[in-house]
């Protein structure tokens, strides 16, 4: 099987949850070229290569497309009774058309149909598309850490929210 009908053959079998506009399905090492360019399009410090591939071994990844486009991704690391969304990116021009929102609630479906009690993440202080995304869909915020991110002009704080599922 080529890497072009592996990919239409994921596409295809593992398509997670479709409307009219997007689809998600289970990220490969097929899309790493695609997603890194999403990645360092919205990122000044984007996760390397070797990050997303530990990623696609440790934790679960997702994409969502519209049509055959990858419009973003998410990444969930699960652990008992909790989970913490690592990363949740869409591409710059498919931004604002609910891309992000249906990742997230895609997250959280999967989180709770694993048992998982609560989801986690953080959000620079500065994103504030994605803090009135996560407090539309019920996040709350738990606390701040201090210089998590890197920034041009040093570290930016991170803001912790978590949502409790069930």
């Amino acid at each position: 099987m080529t890497a072009d009908s592996q990919k239409t053959a994921i596409a295809i079998d593992e398509v997670i949850q479709s409307d009219n506009k997007l689809s998600f399905r289970t990220m490969t090492k097929v899309d790493l070229d695609q997603v890194m360019a999403i990645e360092a399009e919205a990122h000044s410090h984007p996760w390397t290569r070797g990050i997303f591939q530990d990623c696609l071994r440790l934790n679960r990844c997702w994409l969502a497309l519209q049509g055959e486009t990858i419009a973003g991704y998410g990444i969930l690391m699960m652990a008992p009774g909790e989970s913490h969304v690592l990363n949740l990116c869409v591409k710059l021009t498919m931004q604002r058309q609910g891309v992000g929102r249906g990742l997230l609630r895609l997250m959280m479906q999967k989180s709770e149909q694993s048992g998982v009690d609560m989801i986690l993440l953080e959000v620079r202080c500065s994103n504030q598309s994605a803090i009135e995304l996560y407090q539309s869909e019920g996040f709350h915020e738990l606390g701040v850490r201090k210089a998590y991110y890197h920034a041009h002009s040093g570290r930016e704080d991170a803001i912790i929210f978590a949502k409790y599922l069930g």
